[in-house]
């Protein structure tokens, strides 16, 4: 019995750093490793196909509300995105900055926060930079501290049941999603005040960095900055845009105030527990197509559009499912966890979680996103798991910790765009907003144990 726990062991512990290692060289895709190799692992371990086979249904039991839920938030994210429904939020926050630094700083945290309600980093990055770097330009602000504070926003944000963190993280600990995001809006909360304070620190220390170079005269201020041109540039821009799809919406009086309502009644009654997400947001688009645009044909191309992201994620997850499947149901995992806690200083394994969650966005710099949530997250847990710590409680540490990095990281394809979006370099970012991001976490994560969404 021994050799066959610890054969387990070595089986599992090759499936998982196979996967974080192909990975992260970029030699494999997440779907085809966190299938592929899982399935020989189970071979391996001398389980037969009817074994495969039950974990295979169980992993994909697991998951397969949360793939759903996936498909349809995309989709109907992307239908209020194309009705121009955010617009007029970010004109209003640009017009009210009136060229005031410090504004200007706060200002670009409320639109990364609001740019990132549906859940995609690019179309974050798409709609805040290009709206928001010619201001910074006039004012000569720091291109890294736009990027900082929409990073550092929409990383808050994304904490969101359809963001992939907690979609992920639920899914490798196997709780309901809206049980698991419950007792993060305080922490989203608590984090949207700490990030509009560390905006109103960092623009009054851009302040004094732009009042310095201009009394040494290596700037010169302009007379007046044409924040409404700024503003006219954004609308016309996002006009030019709804323009060029093959598809337009309806020209309706009120429908951007319908769409707003639609949207706040799918998350309420996601919320409340009405409807399971899934459902609640399947009804969304099946309400937001008709409402938005005119016959079958027009309804459907919207739809081909956000087709492609939803389904990637979609398959993400489903692959996830097989290889959680395989690794709880053949017990590689609890016996990797219990060699781990065999060999782990007694006095750290009560605070394993919260350890991890401290350097999580040093992890978002070594490994990707599907490595931490799918293989680093529940081996954690099983230990935690040990010392009576819940493994909601586990995830939330893990993922508090970690998420404040996703866009600081070179493994975020979202970010390339912002850096590029931004004419920035990678480097010059991450070395401007790593420390700042890093802290973030740390503060945040320590107001999670402090309220008792995090325990130990």
């Amino acid at each position: 019995m021994e050799d066959v726990s610890v054969w387990l062991t070595i089986v599992g512990l090759f499936i998982i750093f196979s996967i974080v290692g192909l990975l992260i060289a970029s030699k494999i895709s997440p779907i085809v490793g966190m299938t592929i190799i899982p399935i020989i692992g189970a071979f391996l371990a001398g389980f037969n196909f009817g074994d495969l086979s039950k974990f295979l249904a169980d992993g994909s039991d697991r998951v397969m509300g949360v793939v759903i839920m996936f498909i349809f938030a995309i989709i109907f994210f992307g239908i209020m995105q194309d009705s121009g429904l955010f617009n007029p939020f970010i004109r209003f926050m640009i017009l009210i900055t009136k060229g005031n630094v410090i504004i200007v700083a706060m200002a670009t945290a409320a639109i990364g926060m609001i740019a990132q309600l549906d859940g995609a980093g690019a179309s974050t990055f798409l709609l805040c930079i290009p709206a928001l770097l010619p201001l910074y330009k006039e004012l000569h602000m720091s291109r890294y501290l736009l990027l900082l504070l929409v990073a550092l926003s929409a990383s808050v944000i994304n904490m969101v049941p359809w963001g992939g963190p907690s979609a992920r993280a639920s899914t490798a600990i196997n709780i309901d999603l809206i049980e698991f995001y419950l007792p993060l809006i305080p922490i989203q909360g608590i984090g949207i005040v700490l990030i509009l304070t560390l905006a109103a620190l960092l623009g009054f220390r851009e302040k004094k960095r732009i009042d310095k170079k201009m009394a040494t005269g290596e700037i010169t201020k302009k007379d007046e900055v044409n924040i409404r041109a700024i503003a006219d540039n954004f609308t016309q821009r996002q006009h030019e845009e709804m323009a060029a799809a093959k598809e337009q919406p309806r020209d309706i009086k009120g429908r951007n105030w319908a769409n707003l309502l639609l949207t706040v009644l799918v998350l309420g009654t996601m919320m409340a527990g009405l409807l399971e997400p899934q459902y609640a947001f399947m009804i969304g688009v099946a309400i937001a197509l008709p409402l938005n645009y005119q016959g079958v044909d027009n309804q459907m191309n919207r739809v081909k559009v956000h087709a492609p992201n939803a389904l990637m994620m979609a398959a993400v997850i489903l692959s996830a499912g097989v290889f959680l499947g395989v690794l709880n149901g053949s017990g590689m995992l609890e016996q990797i966890a219990l060699a781990a806690v065999a060999i782990m200083p007694s006095f750290v394994i009560p605070f394993i979680h919260i350890i991890v969650g401290i350097i999580g966005v040093p992890l978002d710099l070594l490994t990707s996103t599907d490595a931490y949530y799918f293989a680093l997250l529940p081996i954690v847990d099983q230990i935690a798991s040990t010392q009576g710590i819940a493994s909601i409680s586990t995830a939330h540490s893990m993922m508090i910790g970690n998420i404040i990095g996703t866009f600081v990281s070179p493994f975020s394809p979202a970010l390339w765009l912002g850096v590029g979006l931004a004419s920035a370099n990678m480097g010059k970012h991450i070395k401007y907003s790593f420390f700042w991001l890093w802290g973030f976490s740390v503060v945040l994560l320590l107001c999670a144990v402090l309220i008792g969404v995090v325990n130990f």
